[in-house]
């Protein structure tokens, strides 16, 4: 089947050609690194690392390059360092909070079992690529220089009688809707109101360089070019896919878009637009005054980061998502389900039905029946089918553990004699065997009762065998 995504700026599904087969190229907006990333912020990591899997599987691992930016020059990064390093100088302060979450940020994606992106550039370091996308831009008449300031003219880009897209084209949106529904800056120096920030003058004490189109003060730049330079120094005027959450599609993503076709003549940043959907925590908008707000080391401390990667696939990229305790309690059942069928069976080849539902535009719940479905052959099946059952669970992030590992861990979480519980196994499967069938209910009964779940099958020799685990 062929890979079908679903692009934001022309609203349908469409058959996905790359523009170079050989080097398949994803850029996805990355964190600002001033905090410990919420739950919220995970739904991208895992969804374009679902997709980058995918990528690799049809088009061969050393031909695809994700790249996930660091942001790390925000007006929020200067808050937090001024807030928690009050004693140390705002530049020296600034790299202690944006190194200190960076780590914690990669620790956790890590546990949510994401792989590395080929690049994972920081825009502290392309500062120079900045300055000359700026430049063009001036050169070009689409930015212009008022107060130290530089700004982009959405107005002027519309007036181009060029290849270029209509500004507003990917939210969808006019001009006159945009100032409407946006909070814009009103500023003095800005010519008209939907005019956005590309530069700006730095106040003492911030981080600064040495400013484009000729302003003699330093500066630092704004968000929105940030990513117009990184996506540029590696991966080129266009590339294939630009994705990131459903938030940013307005400004973020059509500025983006603006500035590069701008600043290098062409119809398009990137040639699919793809956007997950909005989070929200027990039927309800995350939010800190709720009290419903979760950062993913938080849900870490209580599962293990395959239970939340699990849950967070239950639901099409595109659609809204619910996160629930249920769902995540039967997330983990599920898990647990399928490493005691898997059993550590090796296997490097997924099977087709899971990777024909994942290219038909990451369609995950699809994906989750087919491995259902996989799941039942595999525990009456041949070995070849557990290792089916088993490569395809690898192939999107699942089954990293050995299943020894999966369940001593859950078992060391509980205060559970865990010889009582063997004998007692052994007393019901004794039961069993002499057709006992009354003593073994009982004995499961009252394993049940300590909060013991038991799960009965068959070992590869095809003789009974019984495992357990503290039951959720």
């Amino acid at each position: 089947m062929a890979l079908r995504l679903y692009d934001t700026l022309t609203k349908e599904k469409r058959d996905f050609a790359p523009l170079d087969p050989s080097n398949v190229r994803m850029y996805v907006c990355g964190p600002t690194v001033y905090d410990f990333a919420h739950i919220g912020n995970a739904r991208p990591v895992i969804v374009f690392d679902v997709l980058f899997r995918l990528l690799r599987q049809l088009y061969g691992e050393s031909h695809v390059t994700y790249v996930r930016n660091i942001t790390d020059v925000d007006d929020k990064i200067n808050d937090r360092a001024a807030r928690d390093f009050p004693g140390l100088p705002l530049n020296e302060a600034i790299r202690k909070v944006t190194e200190q979450t960076e780590k914690q940020f990669q620790d956790d994606v890590t546990a949510l079992g994401c792989l590395a992106p080929t690049v994972q550039p920081r825009a502290t370091e392309h500062i120079g690529e900045m300055r000359e996308i700026i430049d063009r831009l001036v050169e070009g008449g689409f930015a212009y220089v008022a107060e130290d300031h530089v700004l982009f003219s959405p107005q002027a880009m519309n007036a181009a009688n060029t290849i270029l897209p209509r500004y507003g084209s990917l939210a969808n949106r006019s001009l006159d809707e945009m100032i409407a529904g946006a909070r814009v800056d009103v500023a003095p120096y800005k010519r008209d109101a939907t005019d956005f920030v590309l530069w700006k003058p730095s106040k003492p004490g911030e981080p600064s360089w040495p400013s484009p189109a000729g302003i003699a003060t330093q500066g630092r730049p704004g968000w929105h070019i940030e990513c117009s330079a990184m996506a540029w120094k590696h991966l080129g005027e266009t590339f294939d896919i630009h994705g990131g959450g459903i938030d940013l599609v307005f400004p973020h993503h059509e500025n983006e878009a603006a500035q590069s076709c701008c600043a290098f003549h062409t119809d398009r940043m990137a040639t699919t637009w793809m956007h997950n959907g909005f989070l929200q925590v027990e039927g309800e908008k995350m939010s800190k005054s709720v009290g419903n707000f979760v950062t993913i080391r938080q849900l870490l401390a209580d599962w293990p980061g395959e239970v939340l990667r699990l849950n967070m696939l239950k639901t099409h990229y595109r659609s809204p998502i619910d996160w629930t305790l249920n769902g995540l309690e039967e997330s983990a059942k599920t898990l647990d389900d399928w490493y005691w069928v898997a059993a550590d069976a090796t296997g490097d080849r997924a099977a087709k039905t899971v990777v024909d539902a994942l290219s038909d535009d990451l369609n995950t719940p699809q994906m989750i029946a087919a491995l259902h479905s996989l799941r039942n052959k595999a525990a009456s099946g041949s070995d070849q089918d557990r290792s089916a059952f088993a490569a395809s669970l690898r192939m999107i992030g699942l089954l990293s553990e050995s299943a020894a590992t999966w369940n001593g861990r859950k078992q060391q979480a509980s205060d559970v004699d865990a010889a009582q519980v063997n004998a007692l196994i052994d007393a019901r499967t004794a039961a069993r065997a002499r057709k006992d069938f009354k003593e073994s209910d009982r004995i499961r009964d009252e394993l049940a009762a300590m909060g013991i779940a038991i799960k009965d099958g068959k070992d590869a020799d095809g003789k009974p065998v019984t495992t357990w685990e503290i039951a959720r």
